[in-house]
Parts: C-alpha cells; sequence; structure tokens
C-alpha cells in the first residue's frame, strides 16, 4: 500500500497535502483499493464552510457509495473538475491528478491532530 511521508491522514482513509493555509483532500491508495472501480464523484459542496467530519461529498464505485469527510473545520474552494469526465483517477493516481477538493482550512494547526504516514500505516496494518 503506498502511505506517502509528506500527507497527514484521517481515520476514514483520506489524505491532506497541506500548502499555506489550504490544502488539497483526497482518498488514500487503501481507500480506492478497497472499494474498487470508482464510477462516479459527487461533490456539490464548493463555497460551503464544514465542520470536521462533516460530508464533504460521495464517491460512487461499481458496488458500492461512500461517503467523502472533511478531515478539520474548513471551507471548500474548489473541486477538481477532472473527476467529472473521469472519475477513475482517484484510482490511477490518488496522491496527484485523483485529488477531490482543494480547502481553506479554518485553523492551520488543527492538521497536527491527523495522523502522521507511519501513524497511518499502523492503523492499515502495515
Amino acid at each position: 500500500m503506498n502511505v506517502p511521508t509528506d500527507l497527514k491522514y484521517t481515520k476514514d482513509h483520506e489524505w491532506v497535502r497541506l500548502e499555506g493555509e489550504t490544502a488539497l483532500v483526497g482518498i488514500t491508495d487503501f481507500a480506492q483499493s478497497e472499494l474498487g472501480d470508482i464510477v462516479f464523484v459527487d461533490i456539490s459542496t464548493e463555497g460551503e464552510k464544514l465542520n470536521k467530519e462533516e460530508v464533504f461529498g460521495s464517491v460512487e464505485a461499481v458496488k458500492t457509495v461512500s461517503d467523502l469527510y472533511v478531515p478539520m473545520e474548513c471551507q471548500i474552494l474548489e473541486v477538481n473538475e477532472l473527476l467529472d469526465a473521469n472519475p477513475e483517477l482517484v484510482n490511477d493516481d490518488p496522491y496527484g491528478k485523483g485529488w477531490m477538493v482543494k480547502i481553506k482550512l479554518s485553523d492551520v494547526g488543527m492538521i497536527d491532530n491527523l495522523m502522521s504516514s507511519d501513524q497511518y500505516a499502523d492503523l492499515l496494518g502495515n
């Protein structure tokens, strides 16, 4: 399982890449492999302010639909438009072109409450 060391992680299998006061959020390699072939990504929360662990969208795979949760209090600044026509990017490149939303953090310090790559790998049993 691919667990990049430069990211932070949630127990719900989302990753966060901090970029100043904003961050990119997506689902982990583990999550996409568990879901299987992703056929649709539904995110309609652009511009909204959400509290920690609120649903910001959902991802639909061949056999299941799974909710997506924001890792901390934030505002959804941007949705990855590439996923509209190419939801399989989440499977092919979950930490790159398969990112889901760009968020503005209410408190950048909250990133420290997320798991490190080592902690996330331990959660997965690696």
